[in-house]
């Protein structure tokens, strides 16, 4: 690993690329900060992916990208004098010392359950008038239902055993064939939604990451539908053609891979 004086070396080179690329670079001069928005997110996912995937090499080249954007970011905003990396780097600095009193200060916590109610805690003397205002709205809905619990956890409102996050589960469900029985879309469409809320709940009882759980699954239908495809094609015969039967057959020969 390199020393600290190598890797502020290697940021600041990329500081004067990126002061290169801004004066120079017809396309970096054009971006702003809301032509990179999207772009960002892009490489966010992709970060994620190569996390899913437990590829390092892969997870090292994903954050440079973000890093970059990081970089780009803050050079527009120099431009424009409204901040710079600096004040980037020093905000969140303060953030953090502010956040972590146990570390910087001399409050005493007993566990990793304390120290995220004192974050919430200290958020709201900040001046936030909700728990809630740090959840992107933009965030998919399955992250944010998750966000969401996390945070209002911070300040006391949850279950106390994981037999009554599984109860509300039951409940919910309940309630779903009910209105799937009345046929009111609208109603059921409702009721869907907290059988998923209580099951992201109850994922967080288990110490599972629903994000995860649902994308592991998808890797995993993916892999044996392509099965499946290759079986298919082997047998010169189109998936359309084939019986439910006969894919199955397949199916099972995957789920054994």
């Amino acid at each position: 690993m390199y020393t600290r004086e190598n890797q502020l070396q290697a940021f600041e080179r990329l500081l004067d690329i990126m002061d290169d690329l801004r004066e120079k670079c017809p396309w970096d001069k054009k971006q702003t900060l809301q032509t990179l928005r999207h772009l960002t997110i892009e490489e966010t996912y992709e970060l994620g992916d190569a996390i899913l995937d437990n590829d390092l090499n892969e997870v090292k080249k994903e954050l440079g990208d973000l890093l970059l954007h990081i970089v780009f970011y803050a050079k527009i905003g120099s431009e424009t004098n409204d901040f710079d990396m600096a004040d980037v780097c020093n905000d969140i600095c303060e953030k953090l010392i502010y956040r972590h009193p146990h570390i910087y200060s001399d409050v005493v916590v007993k566990d990793e359950e304390e120290v995220k109610q004192n974050w919430e805690k200290l958020k709201l003397k900040e001046g936030k008038k909700s728990v809630l205002e740090g959840v992107p709205r933009s965030l998919p809905a399955l992250v944010k239902a998750s966000r969401i619990q996390d945070k209002v956890k911070g300040v006391g409102f949850d279950w106390e055993e994981p037999h009554q996050v599984w109860d509300k589960v039951q409940e919910e469900l309940q309630e779903l064939q009910a209105e799937v029985a009345s046929g009111d879309q609208d109603k059921m469409e409702s009721e869907f939604g907290d059988v998923l809320f209580s099951m992201i709940n109850y994922a967080r009882f288990l110490n599972i990451n629903p994000e995860d759980a649902l994308e592991r699954t998808n890797k995993k239908f993916i892999k044996r539908f392509q099965y499946l495809e290759s079986k298919a094609e082997e047998l010169g015969k189109p998936l359309m053609d084939m019986t439910l039967a006969e894919m199955d057959v397949f199916w099972n020969e995957a789920k054994k891979l």
